[in-house]
């Protein structure tokens, strides 16, 4: 007899095999087709703005993860080229030479990861380390003779206890682990090992490198003084920072030796150090920590020996990232998400934000959040991974004109241009909450094909975090959904980012709650518009969007079915099992578990399971540290005993990023889709027909 899986996954097959067009002549992206996606990253610019070098990401489909080469492409739109070959090699993390005329990368073409340097006019290349664990964040020294880079360092660990030694042969199994540490292991990493990350020194033409760095931290990204002289980083240095892992500060050491010495001390983070390009000054990127669920990150500047520190952008309410000066150093260029949308702006020292360039991201190939990056040279022309509804990130650039802006690649055009597939329109709405009539954004996709005079499901999707933010950006999953027929809504609710400090912290300690009131109000709005069957709606959601799935159907009936992926069910043993037990407790509650139980559970959806009539299907990584998968085997266990309608999917050697590897990203969207349409309502069919 078939288990539920096996039916299902029959299901799956039937419900998303590739179709090369539908009753109406659409070509729609199937789910093979994601390993025909490409998306550039990581664009540096020349520092003439002459040329951008990119790293060109793919799936390999027989492999079945990502590779990455690196290409070269004129700033003006003309020649683009490969710099390194394919395979299945990775390169990525390339830097310019301040005089343009060498380009530093991270390649494990011969096995491991080393620094190369490729000689542009000659074309040689040369491996300039050999080390034993991956360089990254590299930054060359301004005279070009040096790359600083960041590295992991391997420290012994003395055993508690000393066995027998075991027989030749013997085989008594994998070795114990201990661990006294508070953090003992990471989502996506496992077991965290013994060992910190250091800051070190190697010539650009090869030599044994030299560390700077020392100590029982984790030391980030160098960055190097005009003068060549100083190396600065931001870390968390203090004696406890396991429990306060907010708490970095900026820091400077010499590069010829010496100690580490503080720049910052407030109480709060201090992250992404700039140096002006005269030396005098360095930016940096924090707030004033008050152990609030969403807090601001603003833009500091202080003297480069760490006196005379200043809030520069007191007034203005989106977090800034990433800050780089400006070639004349009377500004700096920072990253910013507004009302969905990241942009590149430029930041004067008296707090002016001027945007320079929008649309800003694309790397997150799955879902629509923020996630890009930009670079800029010193004719002040900026690179940025450039996005929209329909391709994930390309290469672009600003142009001569203010405010024009030039697409450099087009990378998916062969999959989605002229006689491709066919993808999901996508228009912005605005709704007002039933709670407060507070103005909630949202977007929504249609299916091709869209027939506004016929009736469609619609099937809410529900961003993580859940400080995060969704906006008009590349998605392939929720893309995927409205492929297979469905309207799909997604949401900003309150508590999401890039609306201000105010809303998002409209969900403190208070989280799921209102939240679920402003899901609710943008689903009425669809069914307003007269499209959508009242009676044919679902609802799924990953992460913090887990949460609120598994809260939507202990709070309401209206879904015929839910997915809900990695959730956290129970707050209480949450905060106990996850890797983020420190961070949860301090800025998500205001105590321990143990001091009031009662909060934990009343925000908790196992609390509300005995309402739940939907069919509600779980998600969950088998190696998940982030929401462990005992979270959702809770909440199912408690269904099945309740005998509502539920199945559990664990996905094999996955993170809570399940979508981390493109065969585990089909898989989620395909038992999404082939638990929806076990239950659609009997007779229902949209405009388009299903999948």
């Amino acid at each position: 007899m078939r288990t539920l899986m096996s039916a299902l996954c029959a299901v799956c097959v039937a419900a998303t095999a590739p179709r090369a067009q539908d009753s109406l002549g659409n070509n729609r992206f199937a789910l093979r087709d994601i390993f025909e996606l490409q998306w550039a990253a990581d664009p540096q610019i020349s520092p003439d703005g002459r040329q951008v070098v990119y790293a060109r990401s793919r799936y390999d489909i027989m492999k079945d993860r990502e590779r990455s080469t690196l290409w070269v492409v004129s700033a003006d739109g003309g020649e683009q080229r490969p710099l390194t070959s394919g395979g299945e090699r990775n390169e990525t993390s390339a830097r310019w030479s301040r005089d343009g005329g060498r380009i530093a990368y991270v390649s494990n073409a011969d096995g491991a990861s080393e620094i190369h340097v490729r000689w542009l006019a000659s074309g040689v290349d040369g491996i300039v380390t050999h080390v034993e664990h991956g360089p990254s964040a590299l930054a060359w020294s301004p005279n070009g003779e040096f790359i600083a880079f960041a590295m992991f360092v391997p420290e012994p660990v003395k055993p508690l206890v000393t066995l027998p030694a075991k027989p030749d042969g013997a085989d008594w199994g994998p070795p114990t682990r201990y661990t006294d540490a508070l953090v003992y292991r990471r989502d996506g990493g496992g077991d965290v090992p013994s060992g910190h990350v250091h800051i070190f020194v190697v010539s650009a033409d090869g030599s044994a490198p030299r560390q700077i760095t020392s100590g029982p931290f984790d030391d980030g990204a160098p960055v190097w003084s005009p003068d060549g002289k100083t190396i600065y980083f931001s870390a968390n240095r203090h004696p406890d920072g396991d429990y306060t892992p907010l708490n970095t500060e900026v820091y400077a050491v010499p590069v010829a030796g010496g100690a580490v010495r503080a720049l910052t001390t407030r109480d709060g983070p201090d992250n992404s150090p700039a140096i002006s390009p005269d030396g005098r000054m360095v930016a940096d990127t924090g707030f004033d920590d008050h152990h609030q669920g969403y807090q601001v990150t603003h833009l500091y500047v202080m003297n480069a020996d760490g006196s005379s520190p200043r809030e520069v952008t007191p007034n203005f309410d989106r977090d800034l990232f990433a800050p780089s000066w400006a070639a004349d150093g009377r500004g700096i260029y920072a990253l910013y998400d507004d009302q969905g949308d990241t942009k590149v702006g430029l930041v004067t020292l008296d707090g002016k934000v001027t945007p320079i360039v929008s649309h800003v991201g694309g790397l997150d190939i799955g879902r629509p959040y923020p996630g890009g990056s930009y670079s800029t040279s010193h004719v002040g022309r900026i690179a940025f991974t450039e996005t929209d509804p329909d391709h994930p990130a390309d290469v672009a650039v600003t142009g001569a004109r203010a405010g024009s802006v030039a697409r450099l690649t087009r990378l998916n055009d062969g999959l989605f241009g002229p006689g491709g597939k066919t993808l999901g329109a996508v228009q912005e709405i605005h709704v007002k909450s039933s709670f407060d009539q507070r103005d909630v954004e949202g977007w929504v996709i249609t299916p091709p094909g869209f027939d506004a005079s016929h009736k469609y499901p619609l099937l809410l999707e529900i961003h993580g975090g859940p400080y995060l933010d969704y906006g008009d950006r590349w998605s392939a999953e929720l893309q995927q959904y409205a492929a297979a027929g469905y309207v799909v809504l997604y949401m900003n609710p309150r508590g999401s980012t890039s609306y201000g400090e105010t809303f998002g912290n409209l969900i403190n300690h208070d989280y799921p709650d209102h939240d679920y009131d402003d899901l609710m109000s943008g689903v009425d709005a669809m069914i307003a518009k007269g499209y959508i069957d009242p009676d044919n709606l679902y609802v799924t959601g990953g992460s913090g969007g887990g949460v609120l799935t598994a809260w939507i159907v202990g709070h309401t009936h209206r879904f015929r079915a839910a997915v809900v992926q990695k959730p956290v069910i129970n707050w209480y043993s949450w905060v106990l099992t996850t890797d983020l037990s420190e961070f949860g407790l301090t800025y998500w509650f205001t105590g321990a578990p143990w001091t009031q139980a009662d909060t934990y559970m009343k925000y908790s959806p196992i609390t509300y399971v005995g309402n739940v009539t939907t069919p509600t299907m779980m998600i969950t990584g088998d190696v998940d540290y982030r929401t462990p998968s005992s979270e959702a085997e809770q909440f199912y266990e408690a269904l099945k005993l309740r005998k509502v309608p539920a199945a559990l999917v664990r996905v094999p050697n996955a993170s809570h990023e399940i979508a981390a590897t493109p065969s585990h990203m089909m898989v989620k969207i395909a038992y999404v889709l082939a638990w929806f349409k076990k239950w659609q309502r009997a007779g229902a069919q949209n405009a388009v027909g299903q999948r």
